[in-house]
């Protein structure tokens, strides 16, 4: 048990480093599927959320452990193309971080939020996070390949956040809530961080 705990807070630790803290590559390397593949993952802010969405699912359970996560992507999607058509959003860097915080601490409070409430909280983010990535996608055949790649690893970060929920539960009910609170505190001080610009 102690190293199942152990393992957990060393898997926190990895995602919480700064050194991929920088969201948003420059829009000259946003061409095809690796790049927007990489593109989620190589922020620390869309790594936090998308993480935090899957644990938060988990939390919740039943419908939720697979209709938040969905909801992210499709109204992710529906960001993205927003932002790929050039058309404004205000406030996307903000609502990036804001995501953060707010996701953070409500896998940390353990909220159990009625379903429809957890789909708006989640489909509010998402409409930031898909805007961001698709503002930058090339208007060429590779942005649908970009599009795809962007998906695909967030659906993996979704699995992720999963994952980390199942662990978390595995624990045991005393170190499970301690991890819990301990994962969602580190993405919601991390959140605080960005957007204070510290990270």
């Amino acid at each position: 048990m102690k190293s199942a705990l152990k393992s957990v807070l060393l898997a926190l630790a990895a995602v919480a480093l700064p050194a991929v803290a920088y969201a948003h590559p420059a829009i000259g390397e946003a061409a095809g599927f690796s790049h927007g593949f990489a593109h989620p993952i190589s922020g620390l802010d869309h790594v936090l959320a998308m993480g935090m969405v899957g644990v938060f699912a988990f939390q919740l359970g039943g419908r939720a452990t697979w209709l938040l996560p969905m909801t992210f992507v499709l109204v992710m999607a529906l960001g993205g193309v927003l932002g790929a058509a050039g058309i404004a959003l205000p406030f996307v860097e903000l609502g990036i971080a804001l995501s953060v915080v707010v996701l953070g601490a409500i896998v940390a409070l353990n909220v159990k939020a009625p379903l429809a409430a957890a789909l708006g909280i989640v489909g509010l983010f998402a409409i930031f996070h898909g805007h961001a990535h698709g503002a930058e996608m090339p208007e060429n055949a590779a942005g649908a390949a970009y599009a795809a790649g962007f998906m695909v690893a967030t659906v993996l970060l979704h699995v992720t956040g999963l994952a980390l929920g199942y662990v978390i539960g595995r624990v045991g009910e005393r170190q499970g809530v301690f991890v819990a609170r301990a994962a969602g505190g580190i993405a919601a001080i991390s959140g605080v961080g960005i957007l204070a610009g510290l990270i």
